[in-house]
């Protein structure tokens, strides 16, 4: 996934968060945890076709996937790593960072990376925070990232949303830990008369017109002369998921 910036050719990072439809942080105070299995999983289906779709394009992607997902699904994990795309930790069970303290945090991506690479036997190096979920609440999470062995993050949504955000995080790439080669890659963000507007994908790309993400990209890859970082999640293209009840209309 690349755009040009005149000769210069900028390569665009796709991803995609595998959770399943009800594993949304928007549907926590509408469906109980502990209902999670005797609901319909969709999780396995709808990302095979992603797989299906991203083989016919030609592109590879980061597959921040739940511990939750790759425990019931192992074959699935394979599958995703033979195809040549990375595999990245998004947690257990869709826990928010914020929620959890450093101790019960580092036990959860413990976890969750132990059950992913089981299953795919490669290596899992990124990590991907549920609900972009690393904020100005948890100064410890990087650390405890770097110190299991992490190379990167992408946890970051830098702006102000009422679910989520970091609004004084640094747009692009930066290096959170002094003396660290560890890095964070916050999703994109554009700017329109001043403001930071988010466009990386989630409910943005559902609600919006393509012309806008197209030209959040291009303002990117042109005038800031850096990659997008791009993520959807595999129940966004199954037009027959479940409908909730009281549901929030806007999940990321």
């Amino acid at each position: 996934m690349s755009g040009s910036v005149g000769t210069k050719i900028v390569r665009n990072a796709l991803s995609v968060d595998v959770e399943d439809w009800f594993h949304v942080g928007a549907f926590e105070k509408v469906i109980k945890r502990s209902d999670w299995s005797s609901l319909e999983c969709r999780v396995e289906a709808n990302t095979d076709r992603l797989l299906a779709m991203f083989d016919d394009a030609g592109i590879k992607a980061t597959f921040f996937t739940l511990g939750w997902v790759a425990e019931r699904y192992p074959a699935l994990m394979r599958r995703i790593a033979d195809a040549g795309h990375e595999l990245g930790n998004h947690g257990s069970n869709h826990d928010r960072v914020f929620t959890l303290g450093a101790k019960a945090f580092a036990a959860d991506i413990e976890r969750a990376r132990k059950t992913i690479e089981d299953a795919s036997g490669v290596k899992v190096t990124g990590y991907r925070a549920p609900s972009f979920s690393i904020d100005q609440r948890t100064p410890w999470a990087h650390e405890v990232l770097s110190e299991q062995g992490y190379t990167y993050s992408s946890s970051v949504a830098p702006i102000k949303h009422d679910h989520y955000g970091w609004a004084d995080a640094p747009r692009f790439a930066f290096h959170p830990l002094q003396g660290s080669d560890f890095i964070e890659i916050p999703v994109t963000t554009a700017m329109f008369a001043g403001k930071r507007l988010a466009a990386g994908g989630g409910g943005f790309f559902r609600m919006l017109p393509y012309r806008f993400s197209s030209w959040a990209i291009n303002q990117v890859n042109g005038g800031d002369q850096r990659p997008a970082i791009i993520y959807f999640h595999p129940w966004e293209i199954d037009p027959g998921q479940p409908r909730v009840a009281n549901a929030p209309s806007n999940r990321n």
